[in-house]
């Protein structure tokens, strides 16, 4: 299947769940699902101040700093205190619970997966230098700086910082040769089958 190419400065900015902040939506699965029923969904978050995140229950996220210091995200309870610091570092958490996001030094930007527990799974993987990937259910690859050529897909193309490629579906393994200053995210997707064990479906 061919790649939808996605220019981010050009996705309408939505609020948050709570309204707390913006979010930019690259993609939802099934398309056009709500916050409530969606299988999966990727966005780049802008936080500008101090906010408390949506819950999202029986939801599996992850949150990768793009731009900016980051942030402390921590549970009202105490169980979960993580310093969010490291760009293209991801971070997995449950959605189950709503976090206060405490932002270290300024406004940042953050890339935010999120999957519909026990029906997907979502692995990341940040790339800086030349990468072959498997093949998935769906995928999503964002440039985060400089450019890189992707090839093993139907057809050969170029990423250009912020763009990213869209599989919806049958995503190809890839070969990614990004320039020397370039640094991508790589979104894989992986459908479940409906057993207790959770794998892949062949």
């Amino acid at each position: 299947m061919a790649a939808e190419i996605i220019d981010i400065a050009r996705l309408t900015p939505r609020p948050w769940k709570n309204g707390a902040g913006v979010t930019r939506e690259l993609a939802v699965h099934p398309p056009g699902a709500a916050m409530d029923d969606f299988d999966w969904r990727v966005s780049i978050a802008e936080v500008a101040s101090d906010a408390r995140f949506s819950a999202f229950p029986g939801v599996d996220r992850c949150i990768v700093l793009l731009q900016g210091a980051g942030m402390r995200l921590r549970s009202d309870d105490g169980r979960l205190d993580r310093r969010l610091a490291d760009v293209l570092e991801p971070f997995h958490f449950s959605g189950d619970d709503a976090l206060q996001a405490h932002l270290i030094d300024g406004p940042s930007s953050d890339f935010n997966v999120m999957t519909r527990r026990g029906r997907w799974r979502a692995e990341l993987t940040p790339v800086r230098g030349f990468h072959e990937s498997g093949s998935s259910t769906a995928a999503v690859l964002l440039c985060c700086s400089g450019e890189a050529a992707l090839s093993g897909c139907d057809q050969p193309m170029t990423l250009s910082a912020g763009q990213a490629a869209l599989w919806r579906h049958d995503a190809p393994g890839l070969r990614i040769t990004p320039t020397s200053s370039s640094t991508m995210l790589l979104v894989q997707l992986h459908r479940l089958c409906e057993d207790a064990d959770a794998k892949p479906c062949a």
